[in-house]
């Protein structure tokens, strides 16, 4: 500007503009002329700068910054740093977004000379910088670490309504909800289509559920307790040990300071199913409390498939929650935490009631359960960062199935001794030995009385090559009585050729020791002996995984687009036989291998108007090959499932809009002899649910919505359920739905 003002005198004062104009007319309008370059030079009214570095936990390049009504903008530079010039003195509406991070819009007054201002960006709803621990045992970004994660975030959580984690779960792309009984309802989670047993469940990164107690756990843990969910697809024995065969899940509890003073939400369906979430933390100066508890009842009898058998199980549920948050003076982590689940399940005919149990006329099944979980983390107060975790749990199941009665009891020691150490700026280092004692007694006429005791030692070492590449090595050894030592290394690398784009490449083993007792324990009731007839190997999986991720933009908005490829090898599979000899249960390894292979894909776009959607797919080949090269498609294993979220913040009313879903494709099925045949492969199907939520204040929040919107549910999932007394009645052949369409009404209070 003052460049041009100088050209401008210079030519009013040459001799051509003389000429041009009379003298008297020229000397004027050169006075003018002089006024007006004096007070611009004094007044620059252009001259107005604004600079400043857009960041969140670190420098974002490339993000765009514009003017609300303005033509002028730029963009970050690779170091976040950005500057716009000639700007006029006043009061401006500026947008800042970046992909990846939620937009700020920020009115700035803009003063003569130059400005500056940071600006802070939130990461966006899919969560680029969301912090997770599960895949490498240490708090890392998810875009950092070289390990997938998929991550359930709270506000996921709340899109649908429910009383336990099961239900949410099931909405994850690749994680599918399995019904394992149709009177009781007891189920579990499959990840690509691999049973339950192979999925280690984690609290907190301790493995609190396993085995028996898995049956019935998550069903237990309710979605107010939970700050998020981590999943990873794929064997993780290097870190986690023996179950990690088909993944882990690792369940993350709220932290005190994550909850308001006094919460409470609530809810009841059309099925009158009552559901209450009570929540306080004090304010404390030496230490941080959080005390909770969940109650859950269904008492109303539903036959909506006329068999004459309940729907879904009459249930009565207590969970109490209490942890501890400690304040040290050396800054280092000390935590407690307790927790008591109590549970009274029955299903049957309606005849039947509690009374009953145990009776050979009238059929029911009846379970009461009782846990107890108590937790620690400690850092010690030294330079080093060493943390010790312990663990212990004890569960008690005593059931009924018709006249049979189960009985078990089941505790679990855990401790983990874990020391990270950073080596200059390119390897952080952790390693760490692990302790695990379990038994089990089965008090019944099998009478299995098992002892484990399994040390372990790992050690892992994330290298950040370049600027572009992350490998991550990993081993671990176990040491058990009977196998002796057994390895399980690791492999991941992470290449990110641009900012915004991301591959990976997992590989790894995981193993699983012979358990005894499995989800079916109820055949291991009655008169039955059970022979181990060879020496049992350890279950064995080799997986590799590549994962590509990329965030886009699409005009202003954001999007991500995530692929997955998989392939499970699974040997000495452990197979229960009861058909040789009614009067025995015969284990012995599988003489073949089993493999679980597919492609799954995530798509999620956020639009620059309040919506967002959320779609993905899982197309699934699992299957076993015994030793004559014959092949056998794992039962319930669709081809396909398919999730899909759609999400509207209508912000002027506070209103909020959720729409889930989920596909599922043909699966294997039992077969059932005549007369009692079955389709043995189910057709597609797909389930609904609404919820909308409004918030009146801070304080009060209500929400309604539909579960099973087009009322999908699969025939009766029992077979000859008109003699359940007799050798040929079954539970087991639930694929879908059992639930009818319900409403629900709820409220959430904050105080």
């Amino acid at each position: 500007m003052k460049k041009i003002l100088f050209l401008f005198k210079l030519i009013l004062n040459s001799e051509i503009f003389s000429v041009i104009l009379t003298p008297i007319k020229a000397q004027k309008i050169k006075k003018i002329v002089n006024l007006i370059c004096l007070l611009l030079v004094q007044f620059p009214l252009f001259s107005q700068t604004l600079s400043g570095i857009i960041q969140s936990n670190s420098p974002i390049p490339f993000a765009s910054i514009s003017i609300k009504g303005q033509s002028i903008g730029t963009a970050s530079n690779a170091d976040g740093f950005f500057e716009i010039n000639d700007i006029k003195e006043g009061s401006y509406e500026f947008v800042f977004s970046a992909i990846g991070f939620k937009k700020l819009k920020k009115n700035i007054s803009i003063q003569a000379g130059k400005n500056t201002l940071d600006i802070i960006l939130e990461p966006s709803s899919y969560d680029i910088e969301q912090v997770v621990v599960t895949g490498t045992m240490k708090e890392t970004f998810l875009s950092a670490s070289p390990v997938k994660v998929d991550v359930v975030t709270q506000k996921f959580l709340k899109k649908i309504a429910t009383n336990n984690v099961m239900e949410v779960i099931e909405n994850v792309n690749g994680v599918q909800k399995q019904i394992n009984c149709g009177v009781c309802g007891t189920n579990d989670i499959h990840i690509n289509g691999m049973e339950g047993p192979y999925t280690l469940v984690l609290i907190n990164g301790m493995p609190i559920m396993s085995s028996l107690s898995t049956v019935y756990g998550l069903n237990g843990i309710p979605t107010s307790l939970i700050k998020q969910i981590e999943i990873i697809k794929g064997p993780s024995s290097t870190l986690y040990g023996t179950e990690a065969v088909a993944g882990v899940i690792n369940i993350l509890t709220k932290d005190p300071l994550d909850v308001s003073s006094v919460e409470i939400e609530s809810f009841i369906t059309s099925h009158l199913e009552k559901n209450i979430d009570f929540a306080y933390a004090p304010k404390m100066k030496k230490v941080d409390v959080l005390l909770s508890a969940n109650y859950f009842k269904m008492d109303n009898f539903l036959d909506d498939n006329d068999d004459n058998f309940t729907d879904i199980p009459l249930s009565e549920r207590l969970s109490l929650f209490n942890q501890w948050n400690f304040k040290r003076k050396s800054q280092k982590n000390l935590s407690l935490s307790a927790k008591y689940y109590q549970e009274d399940r029955s299903g049957g005919v309606k005849e039947w009631s509690d009374y009953l149990r145990g009776n050979d006329s009238i059929y029911g099944e009846s379970i009461y359960t009782d846990r107890i979980e108590l937790a620690a983390s400690y850092e010690l107060p030294m330079d080093e960062d060493v943390r010790i975790d312990a663990s212990y749990n004890y569960h008690h199941q005593d059931s009924y199935y018709g006249d049979t009665k189960y009985e078990a009891f089941q505790n679990i020691y855990f401790a983990n001794l874990i020391w990270n150490k950073s080596i200059g700026h390119n390897h952080d280092f952790i390693s760490g030995l692990t302790y695990r004692y379990q038994t089990f007694v089965d008090s019944t006429l099998a009478n299995i009385n098992e002892r484990k005791f399994i040390p372990a030692f790992f050690v892992q070492d994330e290298i950040t090559l370049n600027r572009k590449w992350t490998s991550l090595l990993g081993i671990r050894t176990d040491y058990h009585d009977e196998h002796r030592f057994i390895f399980s290394p690791r492999l991941n690398l992470k290449f990110k050729p641009k900012t915004y784009t991301t591959f990976r490449l997992n590989a790894g083993t995981g193993f699983r020791l012979v358990n005894l007792f499995t989800e079916d324990h109820a055949f291991l009731t009655g008169s039955r002996e059970v022979l181990v007839v060879e020496d049992l190997k350890p279950e064995e999986s080799y997986n590799i995984n590549l994962n590509a991720n990329h965030i886009f933009s699409l005009g202003r908005s954001t999007g991500t687009i995530d692929v997955d490829a998989f392939y499970t090898y699974f040997t000495n599979k452990i197979t229960p036989d009861y058909d040789v000899n009614p009067n025995q249960i015969i284990y012995a390894n599988l003489d073949g291998f089993s493999v679980s292979r597919g492609l799954a894909f995530n798509i999620q776009q956020n639009f620059e108007f309040p919506l967002s959607i959320k779609a993905g797919g899982t197309y699934l080949d699992v299957y076993s090959v015994d030793d004559n090269n014959t092949r056998e498609d794992e039962l319930f294993a669709p081809s396909f499932t398919g999730v899909f979220s759609l999400s509207y913040n209508w912000d002027k009313i506070n209103t909020s809009i959720d729409w889930t879903a989920k596909v599922t494709g043909p699966m294997s099925l039992p077969t059932f002899p005549y007369p009692f045949e079955r389709v043995e492969e189910s057709t597609w199907f797909s389930q609904h649910h609404l919820q909308i939520k409004k918030v009146f204040s801070e304080s009060l929040t209500a929400f309604m919505g539909v579960k099973n919107v087009f009322n999908y549910t699969q025939e009766s999932p029992l077979v000859d359920w008109q003699n359940p007394f007799g050798d040929d009645f079954d539970t087991s052949y639930a694929y879908g739905p059992l639930q009818s369409r319900r409403f629900l009404f709820g409220l959430s209070v904050k105080l």
